[in-house]
């Protein structure tokens, strides 16, 4: 097509294109275009995560390598500073407050260090996952990969962390008198439903921090508080048996999933800790928890993944 001006130039015009009037939907569906880092269906995201497990794995032990590589004693704070936790809470609590109510020494010992460690790992997994997508802002706007593997990551990192400090537990055990046994076994199915629990919660936190930065700052009076009411330092059942407090609140506080997961392993581990100390159905609540959390968390963190990083 062709027009001539006014001093006798010939001008010509481009040809109509096939693609005028087309939205940019249209337009991207034309030429099968997909927008940039956006979040796939549920089942492929799972199958992309397995893929990336041996960055996870990695990932994690290098995160605890460097944990405490300035350090002069290195990878002992690992398991020094729950143990030292334990001691301050033993001599305040234990010796001051006389938290133990009755509790013999050989028990309430070994309760109160099982309590701080397996408390340390949830709190540990929550303050890590609030942290791990603000905190790694430039690997994930670097690279492309399932943002979950970051929250999952560090919570497997605080697993590791658990295992090292297990060996002290199960020293601490031996020492007043609680010797290997069958229900040792059990400690393996609860750790798993805590690690699971723990998961959901990181990725929940992944999520809430990536906007809120801050959060990183509450958190730590929120994990305290969880802490007081969860029985870390001693037994709920015998603390609350004097105060004239309706039964419900004895049930909410041992039925909230710290103190369910701290008396699955005191349970297993501890000779003197029986039975009568947990609360019905511990185990379909442990059960439930894991399940509940780990799903939610997952599906509440895959919901956001493209937005990850952005902005």
């Amino acid at each position: 097509m062709s027009d001539t001006t006014h001093d006798g130039a010939v001008a010509t015009s481009a040809p109509p294109s096939p693609d005028d009037g087309l939205t940019p939907a249209e337009l991207a569906a034309k030429y099968g275009l997909s927008v940039s880092g956006a979040r796939p269906g549920l089942i492929e995201y799972v199958r992309q995560l397995w893929g990336r497990r041996h960055f996870i794995l990695a990932f994690s032990q290098a995160k605890l390598t460097a944990q405490y590589s300035q350090a002069k004693l290195g990878q002992l704070w690992q398991v020094a500073t729950p143990l030292l936790n334990a001691l301050v809470y033993f001599l305040i609590f234990g010796l001051i407050l006389e938290a133990d109510r009755g509790m013999e020494r050989k028990v309430y010992v070994p309760f109160l260090v099982t309590g701080v460690f397996v408390f340390t790992f949830t709190q540990s997994s929550v303050m890590a996952g609030v942290r791990s997508i603000s905190g790694n802002l430039g690997l994930v706007r670097a690279l492309h990969f399932p943002r979950a593997s970051l929250p999952i990551s560090f919570a497997l990192q605080q697993l590791q962390q658990l295992l090292f400090s297990m060996i002290v537990l199960v020293v601490v055990a031996v020492a007043f008198g609680s010797y290997p046994s069958l229900s040792w076994l059990l400690i393996l199915p609860a750790l798993a439903l805590q690690f699971v629990f723990n998961i959901g919660l990181a990725l929940i936190m992944a999520r809430l921090g990536s906007k809120t930065p801050d959060l990183a700052q509450l958190m730590p009076f929120v994990m305290r508080t969880w802490m007081y009411a969860s029985g870390v330092m001693f037994s709920i059942p015998a603390m609350l048996a004097d105060k004239d407090l309706p039964g419900w609140v004895t049930d909410v506080l041992q039925w909230n999933p710290a103190a369910v997961y701290m008396d699955l392993i005191r349970f297993g581990l501890i000779d003197g800790y029986g039975s009568g100390n947990l609360p019905p159905h511990v185990w379909a609540v442990g059960l439930g928890w894991a399940l509940l959390i780990g799903a939610a968390g997952f599906v509440y963190f895959w919901k956001a993944e493209e937005r990850y990083g952005r902005g």
